[in-house]
C-alpha cells in the first residue's frame, strides 16, 4: 500500500474514533441528564411528601385537642346589687299598739290584738288606777308604752300612769285603760258591768280614710 492510502485509512480510523466518542459523550450526557432529572423529581416528590405530613399530623392534633378539651365560653357572673331596706319596721319592746276596732255596739278603742279596752268609773282623769287587788285580777291594766296603729287617727292623746306595783299603765285623756279578763277578741262583754266599765266610744273617721 502506499503512503497515500495509508494516510486515507489512518484518517478514517481517527474519523471513526471521534464519531464513537462523541456518541459516548452524548450518552453519557444524556445518562446523567436523566440521572439528575430523576434524582430531582425523587427530591421534590420528597419535600412534598416531608412538607404535607406535618401539616396533616398539626391538623389532627389540633381536632385531637379541640375533641379532648372543647372550648366553653365563659357566662358572665352578675353579682347583687343593693338591696332595699325593708319596709316593716319593729317597734321597741314593750310598745301596745292601740286601734280603733269596730264591734257591735260602734267603733272602739281596742288593743292591736283585737281586745277591748274599758275605763272604770271609779278612775279620775290624771289619778292613779283605783282598780288594784282582785279587782285587777278581773280587770287587768294596759301595759306598755301605747301608740296608735299606722292606719289611726284618735280625737284623744294617749298616755301613761304609774299602776299597781310600780308597773305603767295606759291612759286614754287622762283616764287608766282595762281589758276584761276572758274576753274574746271584738267583743264589748264587758260594756256596762256593774255600772261602772265603759268601752271608749270612737267612729269611723278615726280610721285614716274612713
Amino acid at each position: 500500500m502506499g503512503k497515500s492510502g495509508w494516510a486515507a485509512a489512518t484518517g478514517l480510523g481517527s474519523l471513526v474514533l471521534l464519531l464513537a466518542a462523541c456518541g459516548g459523550s452524548s450518552s453519557s450526557n444524556t445518562a446523567a441528564g436523566t440521572a439528575s432529572g430523576t434524582a430531582s423529581s425523587t427530591a421534590v416528590a420528597t419535600s412534598s411528601a416531608s412538607g404535607s405530613a406535618p401539616s396533616s399530623s398539626t391538623s389532627a392534633s389540633a381536632n385531637a385537642t379541640k375533641k379532648a378539651s372543647p372550648h366553653i365560653s365563659a357566662k358572665p357572673h352578675h353579682t347583687a346589687g343593693p338591696q332595699p331596706s325593708s319596709a316593716v319596721t319593729f317597734n321597741p319592746q314593750g310598745t301596745t299598739i292601740m286601734i280603733v276596732q269596730r264591734s257591735a255596739i260602734g267603733y272602739v278603742l281596742a288593743e292591736a290584738n283585737g281586745q277591748v279596752v274599758y275605763t272604770y268609773s271609779k278612775d279620775s282623769k290624771g289619778g292613779a288606777p283605783t282598780c288594784t287587788g282582785s279587782c285587777a285580777t278581773q280587770w287587768p291594766p294596759v301595759t306598755g308604752t301605747p301608740k296608735a296603729g299606722p292606719a289611726d287617727s284618735f280625737p284623744g292623746s294617749f298616755g301613761v300612769v304609774k299602776g299597781s306595783g310600780g308597773k305603767e299603765q295606759v291612759t286614754y285623756n287622762g283616764l287608766p285603760l282595762y281589758v276584761f279578763a276572758g274576753a274574746k277578741s271584738y267583743v264589748t262583754t264587758g260594756n256596762g258591768v256593774g255600772g261602772e266599765w265603759h268601752v271608749v266610744p270612737l267612729s269611723s273617721s278615726d280610721i285614716t280614710g274612713g
